[in-house]
């Protein structure tokens, strides 16, 4: 497995595997990688002649200063668990490196980004996809891997691919789970062992809830989830809105989509937490 640090090294190893016809994955990443991760990383391998990962905490998407600081950071961990997944290139930079220069870019990326996410961090969709368009220049990748656990996000990158113009398939990967249901998180590490004991509730009465729906509207089973989260003292539902999979715009009965998706934010203590299922996709 390459490590670079540099742009220059990054464009040199990947315009190598392209001169020799190769196909090029990327799996973008902001470190304490969990299985989560390497299960982006396997697809990737399984799809790709080369996989390209970067290991970034990128400043420009975090409206929260402090939330940025404590971000987890394991770079030795991580670089260990790529190479045994198979990575070749990890591409660790500094922030100098990546932003030489304030990124002045600010994206109109429409009404699928000014729900959910977009209101509660602002800013934060506009910094993704400032990082994300830049990793995609330096890689020019033939895929692009991200989680389902960070829906909106997805569904924002692929709004970016549009209007930028990017030739690359951007491919969507199922949530990896502890073997409790808990969505498996870097920021998992974070919660107190009262809080984690309790944080498995989050999909225990999602996945209840798609029992629950197929009898009750859609407003009726956004009461139960989150009255049913609200019950435990840890935890507090930020919000939990039903929505159209594809365009994010929330829905006011079953009927009005052919994929209906939950999005959850949960603050468990002082840790976000979010979630998502899908109650049905035609």
């Amino acid at each position: 497995m390459l490590t670079v640090n540099t742009v220059k090294e990054l464009k040199s190893a990947v315009k190598s595997a392209r001169e020799a016809g190769k196909s090029i994955g990327l799996v973008p990443t902001m470190g304490a990688l969990h299985e989560g991760h390497k299960s982006l990383v396997d697809r990737c391998r399984k799809e790709n002649d080369v996989v390209v990962v970067s290991v970034f905490v990128n400043p420009t998407q975090f409206n929260n200063k402090e939330d940025l600081r404590t971000y987890p950071r394991t770079e030795e961990a991580d670089k260990a668990l790529l190479e045994a997944a198979g990575c070749d290139v990890v591409f660790m930079p500094s922030v100098e490196e990546v932003y030489p220069e304030p990124d002045t870019r600010v994206f109109n990326l429409g009404p699928v980004a000014e729900v959910m996410e977009g209101p509660m961090r602002p800013g934060h969709f506009n910094g993704v996809a400032q990082i994300v368009s830049k990793l995609f220049m330096m890689v020019e990748p033939d895929r692009a891997y991200f989680g389902e656990k960070d829906f909106q996000q997805i569904a924002v990158i692929r709004e970016m691919v549009r209007q930028e113009g990017f030739k690359l398939q951007i491919v969507p990967c199922p949530i990896v789970r502890e073997a409790d249901g808990l969505a498996k998180s870097s920021r998992n590490v974070r919660l107190t062992p009262e809080n984690r004991a309790v944080a498995p509730n989050i999909y225990r009465l999602l996945n209840e809830s798609l029992d629950f729906a197929k009898s009750h509207t859609v407003d009726e089973t956004i009461k139960f989830v989150t009255t049913g989260i609200n019950a435990y003292d840890a935890m507090e539902v930020e919000y939990y809105q039903i929505v159209d999979g594809i365009t994010m715009q929330p829905i006011s009965a079953w009927t009005d989509t052919r994929y209906a998706v939950g999005c959850i934010t949960v603050y468990c203590g002082d840790v976000r937490l979010i979630d998502n299922i899908t109650y049905f996709k035609e």
